[in-house]
């Protein structure tokens, strides 16, 4: 299997690998169906524009290495209630989403490697949960090369859910940082610390960030781990930049706006190139992204011309590119 724009798909070459959600949840189109070109239309409509298929490329790639579907609209679900929560002057649920932030940590704990589902895939109604939890599932693999410890994963994880909570009071792009953070900083039970997520995601070590421009030891490292993963996804999701690319951006900005240890254990975290990424080498030989065993940016690749696999960590001189 492996993931496309909406636009490549091919009814006569490909099924669905993964089902396709409404914004309610509800199974549209379950895995292994064809997809009729108005069907197609109406998907586009409501916003998703990536889909998981089968096809001859990517027989044998099953992408394991993807958070599973349930799992991840289970955290959706939960994001979204404590938004609805909030505009409505409700309290968050508050056991719900400690308990699916440990989910996210026993999943990142137990996995040497987690792909989010990507949020084109989801109604553009969920769009904005999608995007807090795979920034979540993107900074707890950080935090987990950085060192943090259980408890500094709690704190983190709830609050890099929540970074964008203010919008649920103030969409404005300047105001809603601090109107998270007073949101967060009131629940007791919540660490301040993730509050400060909310409230610094947007700052950046030169101190050309807001609301406060902060600059340097002044930001807190959870509010960088947050930041660098909410850019990457952001660059993925929103302006359509292939991994690989968004990546060399990432660290276009280490010591710039991002710190280089939190840069450095973001890259080391991150695959640049998930399995089932069509790719090629630098002879133009073209190939697919298979698994990742040792290295996470010298995944394996199957070559398509003659199913050869390439151990890239075996193979220091091949170099690749997105296909």
């Amino acid at each position: 299997m492996r993931l496309i724009r909406i636009q490549e798909y091919n009814e006569q070459t490909m099924q669905l690998a993964k089902p396709v959600y409404d914004g309610k949840r509800r199974i549209l189109l379950a895995a292994g169906n064809t997809i009729h070109p108005k069907y197609l239309e109406r998907l586009i409509d409501i916003g998703i524009t990536n889909l998981i298929v089968e096809d001859a490329v990517s027989k044998g790639v099953t992408m394991e290495e993807l958070l599973d579907m349930p799992t991840w609209l289970d955290v959706i679900d939960c994001v979204k209630s404590a938004y609805e929560a909030v505009r409505t002057g409700k309290p968050i649920n508050l056991r719900d989403l400690l308990q699916k932030a440990g989910k996210l940590i026993d999943e990142a704990s137990r996995r040497p490697i987690i792909v989010p589902v990507p949020s084109a895939m989801v109604a553009d109604e969920l769009k904005d949960y999608a995007h807090a939890v795979n920034v979540a599932i993107m900074s707890l693999q950080t935090g987990k090369q950085l060192g943090y410890n259980q408890l500094q994963l709690r704190d983190l994880v709830v609050g890099v859910l929540l970074h964008d909570i203010g919008k649920a009071k103030d969409k404005s792009k300047e105001a809603h940082p601090e109107t998270g953070f007073q949101i967060i900083r009131a629940i007791r039970e919540i660490s301040l610390l993730s509050a400060h997520i909310a409230y610094q995601h947007h700052e950046t070590l030169d101190g050309k960030g807001f609301p406060r421009q902060l600059a340097g030891k002044e930001i807190h490292e959870y509010a960088q781990v947050c930041a660098v993963a909410d850019l990457y996804d952001h660059l993925i999701a929103d302006e359509g930049t292939a991994p690989h690319e968004a990546m060399e951006v990432i660290m276009g900005q280490n010591g710039i706006k991002y710190s280089e240890s939190v840069v450095s254990a973001f890259v080391k975290s991150i695959p640049a190139y998930p399995p089932g990424t069509k790719v090629r080498q630098l002879d133009g030989k073209e190939a697919i992204v298979t698994r990742i065993i040792d290295h996470l940016q010298r995944p394996c690749i199957r070559l398509l011309a003659t199913g050869e696999e390439l151990f890239l960590t075996d193979h220091p001189s091949v170099l690749i590119t997105a296909g």
